[in-house]
């Protein structure tokens, strides 16, 4: 999958479960709004209705009393006006019921209610033909008794009104507490989420730059060879395979560089052989006695084939480090003696230049397993760069240190120092730090490669105007290749 892919489908799982979030939001407030509803439009104005439906039954029992009491008209008007806003009420109540039981509670009532109306009505016709007595007689027996079981279903429908009204509210609350724990659930997976994919697609990111970073850093100091490991198929791949590539491409260029130089240096040093040993029979006046000027051509003719020969046969040497096909022979060799001959060598260099040369050692086993030759001329190449870059009165200290399984061997000079930007270059073909230096570039380039076909490695600190240390850490023995 793609960089923007990765992206895109982390953000939407997000966006999905926010939006999930949002949906169980709106439900949750849709449900508790037809709750708030139901008890503002309809619980509220039921329980009022059933208490006013309460208050006319009393207000009827008063009323029918005293009209048969007093036998007041106006009583009985009164009475009829409350029957007819009972019944009002009492439809309202119909509009109010939300069960099967409130349903049949309300339906009772009703008909106790039609009920009362005709014992009333007997009442009033007892009452008409005198018979006080047995109105008032069935006005406190089945008139009271209706009325009372009136009040009881009134009271036992706003009872069941009321508990339906407090169970929407309760499953209302149990929506509420519900929603809330979906959620901060569903907030939690998406934050989780979210952060998850962001830092997938970080360590995604930044392992694969740190790869390559690692890689340039490598491929820059030269020593990059196996290719870095391709994960996916996204952007990040893509640039992994074109670096693979690049550096492939790279190597093979600075094979055939190589492989170039050796083949005309090998071509080159036969004749160079040729024309430096004519120059030295005319010098010697075996085809005959030269003049003085003829001399001095044929004395320039010999130097400059020696230069040529020098720097092919660095070339050839070089060479055949790189490609490990130098011989390297595994003899026990005593650095604290060897640098002791390579000081002695150089020393008649160092007294022309007016340079202090001095030999220190610190520890008492400094033997290795190596090629005596190979590793003199690492020594004489360092020693004679720090001569040649120290000015009269300087000091060159080759120092020999016992570091435990390893020989150390420090080269430090008071010269005039390495620039900081040619420090990565300095080991790598034809590279000076100084652009007016004499010489070919190759001298550190094949103490590297000595160095490390015995299996060591060499450091450098520089510091311009004040000078220089070549490190050189050998093993003991046992690790070249």
């Amino acid at each position: 999958m793609r960089l923007g892919g990765k992206i895109f489908l982390t953000c939407a799982v997000v966006i999905v479960v926010l939006g999930g979030v949002s949906a169980l939001s709106l439900h949750a407030i849709g449900r508790l709004v037809s709750v708030n509803r139901e008890v503002a439009t309809q619980a509220v104005p039921a329980l009022g209705v059933s208490s006013a439906v309460r208050d006319h039954l009393y207000a009827l029992g008063r009323l029918e009393s005293r009209y048969l009491v007093l036998r007041d008209a106006r009583y009985a008007a009164l009475w009829d006006e409350r029957v007819a806003r009972m019944s009002v009420d009492l439809a309202r109540l119909r509009e109010y019921t939300t069960s099967a039981r409130t349903g049949a509670l309300l339906e009772e009532v009703v008909r106790d209610f039609e009920a009362y109306r005709r014992v009333v009505g007997r009442e009033h016709a007892l009452l008409r033909t005198g018979q006080r007595d047995a109105a008032l007689a069935l006005a406190e027996s089945d008139g009271r008794d209706l009325i009372a079981r009136m009040d009881a279903g009134v009271e036992a429908w706003a009872a069941a009104r009321h508990a339906a009204m407090l169970a929407a509210q309760a499953d209302a609350a149990r929506v509420e507490r519900r929603t809330w724990a979906w959620v901060l659930g569903a907030l939690g997976a998406a934050v989780a989420l979210g952060l998850a994919g962001a830092a997938w697609i970080a360590y995604r990111l930044t392992r694969s730059l740190r790869v390559l970073s690692a890689a340039t850093q490598q491929l820059g100091a030269g020593v990059f060879h196996e290719p870095i490991a391709v994960r996916g198929r996204d952007e990040v791949a893509d640039l992994g395979i074109a670096f693979n590539t690049m550096a492939a491409r790279l190597r093979r260029v600075d094979e055939m560089k190589e492989e170039f130089f050796a083949t005309i240096s090998h071509e080159l040093r036969s004749p160079l052989t040729s024309v430096r040993e004519a120059a030295n029979l005319l010098a010697d006046g075996v085809p005959g006695a030269l003049n003085p000027k003829q001399q001095r051509l044929v004395g320039i003719v010999a130097s400059s084939c020696d230069r040529l020969l020098r720097l092919v046969n660095q070339i050839l040497e070089l060479s055949r480090l790189r490609a490990g096909m130098q011989p390297i022979r595994h003899d026990r060799v005593d650095l604290d003696r060897l640098a002791e001959r390579a000081v002695e060598e150089l020393r008649p260099r160092a007294e022309e230049a007016r340079v202090v040369l001095e030999r220190e050692r610190i520890g008492g086993a400094f033997v290795v397993t190596g090629d005596e030759d190979r590793l003199m001329q690492v020594l004489v190449n360092l020693l004679a760069n720090a001569v040649r870059f120290t000015d009269g009165g300087g000091r060159v200290v080759l120092r020999v240190i016992d570091a435990g399984h390893e020989v150390e061997i420090q080269v430090e000079d008071t010269g005039c120092g390495i620039p900081t930007p040619a420090l990565p270059y300095i080991f790598e073909w034809y590279r000076q730090a100084h652009q007016d230096a004499r010489g070919t570039g190759l001298g550190l380039a094949i103490v590297r490669s000595a160095v490390e076909a015995h299996g060591g490695r060499i450091t450098v600190e520089s510091q311009e105007g004040k000078g220089s240390r070549f490190t050189v850490l050998l093993p003991r023995g046992g690790e070249s290749r």
